[in-house]
């Protein structure tokens, strides 16, 4: 992979996450049965998704997960 690409992926990972883990944190200030807080499980669960398909790509190509800084999130676990 040329390292345009590596770079990109690598600055694209951490992006995602860091946002991600933003959208979880306005999730648990909001109160449940809400508009609000039915939009921000709606990101959420968004951005579980992209991560998980990020992650099982990454092992399928055999790109370690630290190459995309996704290897210290468990979607289920820490945004779910």
């Amino acid at each position: 992979m040329s390292d345009t690409y590596k770079h990109f992926l690598f600055d694209l990972g951490l992006d995602i996450k860091s946002r991600a883990l933003e959208a979880k944190k306005s999730l648990d200030k909001t109160v449940s049965g809400t508009e609000e807080h039915s939009l921000q499980f709606g990101r959420v669960l968004a951005y579980n998704e992209v991560i998980s398909i990020m992650q099982q790509n990454a092992e399928g190509f055999g790109i370690a997960l630290a190459e995309l800084r996704l290897e210290d999130i468990v979607p289920d676990r820490d945004l779910m």
